[in-house]
């Protein structure tokens, strides 16, 4: 249990984070994890269909929640004054929640709308998914959060019951309670509320394989679009790697403006692309470093590759400018400030920290560990990982130029 304390706003931010995301799952039962995130808003032998939603919402708050590789978490934001309330929904869903066949037809179309929306029919999604698939292999972050769809169909009832039993438990929670709290009193709350829950047998996980990529190195799909665009992911490390805030700052120098290098090449002096970003994902496993684009028309896109190449080569031969470096540096260390500015920011931060890297107080040194990244940083890192041979990609291009 995570509790911040902060009495200049009279709200409170009462979030859940289970041990459980897309990377727990099998080959074969993908999805579960995040249609637990649609199940959890359903009745439980406590409360009727809709009635979580309602009784939150007459509060004067608001409840969502979140699923991904390696976590799901569940938020009820409402006035100080319905702490109890948040945490009497939260005990009780974790272990009363009624998983029949109703509520597992009713989510399961609604998830498959979901995918076909945001994936089958989206170009963006389409190409993220494929080329997590491509370049992680046979590690679990190779298969998209939301299921692919022949597992979200083929999902049974006593799936659902064993994956409750086993993640849904006080051993597999972090509860995180930010804003204007009595410490001793929300202490108390949850140890009375949660005390008769009986924790789960969680399965040790065995070591993740390591994401060995496939050949080939890319792949390309005729799509009806207008002009090409590309996902590109290069393997990096996990944000617990002394690496990780490199590749950040590399991102930003790369992409983090207008002004950055290769946005600056790309878009507003060569006009290859009408847009490009880079980025690095905060994952517990090595993550991709990402370079995404939307081509102009009849560009080609090994002329973008060829591009970041340039760029990537150039950050590894030689030295990032003083001024260039603390610029960046800056702007990241003020964005991540602006992430906990709001309660909701706070308890997300700390929940994910505590989650994924097992221990909240590493959000501390965030940035701390931005401010340390040096020049011999950058070109190390840059040379060890946006070389060629370790990128892969994901291009969609107009069918009639397939």
């Amino acid at each position: 249990m995570i509790l911040f304390a902060d009495p200049s706003a009279p709200i409170v931010s009462y979030q859940t984070w289970f041990g459980v995301g897309s990377r727990h799952e099998q080959p074969g039962k993908t999805g579960i994890a995040h249609l637990f995130e649609h199940l959890l808003f359903g009745a439980t032998e406590t409360f009727a269909a809709g009635q979580l939603d309602r009784l939150i919402e007459e509060s004067g708050g608001d409840t969502n929640a979140a699923t991904w590789v390696d976590w799901t978490f569940y938020r009820c934001s409402v006035p100080a004054t319905k702490l109890e309330l948040c945490a009497r929904i939260e005990a009780d869903r974790m272990v009363r929640l009624i998983l029949d066949e109703d509520a597992l037809s009713r989510e399961r179309e609604v998830v498959i709308h979901e995918r076909m929306q945001r994936v089958d029919d989206d170009i963006d999604g389409f190409l993220d998914e494929n080329l997590c698939h491509l370049a992680h292999g046979a590690h679990p972050y190779g298969h998209p959060t939301i299921g692919w769809m022949d597992d979200i169909r083929a999902i049974a009832l006593s799936d659902l019951r064993a994956f409750y039993r086993r993640y849904y438990a006080p051993n597999n929670a972090t509860v995180v309670i930010a804003g204007d709290i009595d410490p001793a009193r929300a202490l108390d709350l949850v140890a009375l509320l949660y005390a008769d829950i009986p924790p789960s047998r969680i399965p040790g996980e065995d070591p993740a394989p390591a994401s060995e990529p496939p050949d080939p190195p890319q792949l390309t799909f005729a799509r009806p679009i207008q002009a090409p665009r590309m996902a590109a992911g290069y393997l990096g490390v996990g944000q617990d790697h002394p690496d990780w805030p490199v590749l950040e700052v590399i991102a930003a120098i790369l992409c983090g403006s207008p002004s950055s290098r290769l946005y600056r090449d790309a878009v507003v002096d060569r006009e290859l692309c009408s847009g490009i970003m880079s980025g690095i994902a905060p994952f517990r496993d090595p993550a991709l470093f990402r370079v995404d684009a939307n081509l102009r028309r009849g560009v080609n896109v090994q002329s973008v590759l060829d591009v970041i190449d340039e760029h990537a080569e150039r950050l590894a031969r030689a030295p990032v400018d003083a001024a260039e470096l603390d610029k960046v540096k800056s702007v990241l260390e003020t964005n991540f400030w602006l992430e906990l500015s709001s309660l909701d920011g706070k308890a997300e931060a700390l929940g994910h920290f505590e989650t994924t890297l097992g221990d909240f107080q590493r959000l501390w040194t965030v940035a701390e560990r931005i401010g340390a990244v040096t020049s011999d940083d950058v070109m190390r890192a840059a040379g060890r990982y946006l070389v060629p041979a370790n990128r892969r990609a994901a291009i969609a291009v107009p069918e009639a130029a397939s």
